[in-house]
């Protein structure tokens, strides 16, 4: 069975970039552009795995991933912070918050592949 991806960023340039290096991997993709659909596809969906921005209207990624790892039905999926938020602080936050991992921008694809395999 194929696993889910919650693709979460504000960016039509980068949910583009990460659309493209998920393209060929098999994996069911869906998407969204702030933090409360983010939580409303996750709720819907019931991804394996989220790759999350920092940076998003609504709410932010760090809100986002502490309310999908304290929610019961969206606790066990994986929780990937990709964001250009590149302090050591910005990544202590965001483990902080439940994140599995944590990818800065820009990202190399192959990096990010073999992240979200490491995670699932």
């Amino acid at each position: 069975m194929s696993k889910t991806i919650l693709l979460v960023d504000d960016s039509p340039n980068e949910m583009k970039l990460m659309q493209a290096a998920l393209a060929d991997s098999g994996y069911i993709i869906v998407t969204a552009t702030d933090g409360e659909q983010a939580i409303e596809q996750a709720m819907q969906h019931r991804p394996d795995l989220v790759l999350l921005d920092v940076v998003l209207p609504k709410k932010n990624g760090y809100q986002v991933c502490r309310h999908l790892k304290n929610t019961s039905e969206t606790s066990s999926a994986k929780v990937i912070l990709v964001t250009s938020k590149n302090q050591p602080s910005d990544r202590f936050w965001g483990m902080k918050q439940g994140a599995d991992e944590y990818i800065v921008k820009p990202y190399v694809a192959q990096d990010l592949l073999a992240t979200i395999q490491r995670a699932l």
